[in-house]
């Protein structure tokens, strides 16, 4: 264990750390500088199986497509279910799935943070980088994606940030939970659609 990774006394503190990390990623890589972290919720869920394979992370979004707060479907007007954090309206909310995304080797980590940041548009209003083509989550390719993300993490990492800032993803989960005795965070369900009243439309 690194000398640059202080173990504080109670339970390790998963989704401040993360916050703290993806704040300092949005302040040294141009590509994330859009993201303001405040309006972002990051949080954590908890795995029913133990399995590696499965989903690591998940960027929800809180808007419709270029921001809209409503969106029509089935000739109804729906909205978000909206989500404060002390005081402050989110406009996504970034859940890591534990154990499994702690059980990951480092590098997959750092990818999968990068992987879910990136999803957010670069108009910060909610919605989600919508890419040319198609596919307009991943372009043609998930793999040739997570590489330009790879590349993202090795310029995060040249840049030598304080260690402190990353040393938890070095760890499993099982190592975090004795370590400092368990592994807490922000938990918030995933905001559903609600119709609005008196929106059907002809």
């Amino acid at each position: 264990m690194s000398g640059d990774f202080p173990i504080d006394p109670g339970p390790f503190d998963f989704t401040t750390s993360m916050r703290r990390l993806c704040v300092d990623i949005t302040a040294a890589l141009p590509e994330y500088a859009h993201i303001d972290m405040s309006q972002v919720a990051v949080c954590f869920a908890q795995t029913r199986r133990k399995h590696l394979h499965g989903l690591q992370a998940k960027l929800t979004p809180l808007r419709f497509q270029n921001g809209a707060r409503t969106t029509i479907r089935s000739g109804r007007q729906w909205a978000v279910q909206q989500l404060h954090l002390e005081g402050r309206e989110m406009l996504y909310i970034l859940t890591f799935y534990l154990p499994r995304f702690l059980d990951q080797s480092f590098k997959e980590k750092f990818v999968t943070i990068l992987h879910e940041l990136y999803h957010i548009s670069p108009r910060f209003d909610g919605d989600i980088r919508r890419l040319e083509g198609r596919y307009h989550v991943h372009s043609h390719s998930q793999k040739e994606y997570d590489r330009e993300m790879e590349t993202h993490a090795q310029r995060y990492l040249a840049n030598q940030p304080v260690r402190d800032m990353y040393e938890f993803l070095r760890h499993d989960f099982r190592t975090l939970h004795d370590m400092f005795g368990g592994v807490v965070g922000l938990q918030a369900p995933i905001p559903k659609l609600v119709p609005l009243p008196d929106s059907r439309t002809a």
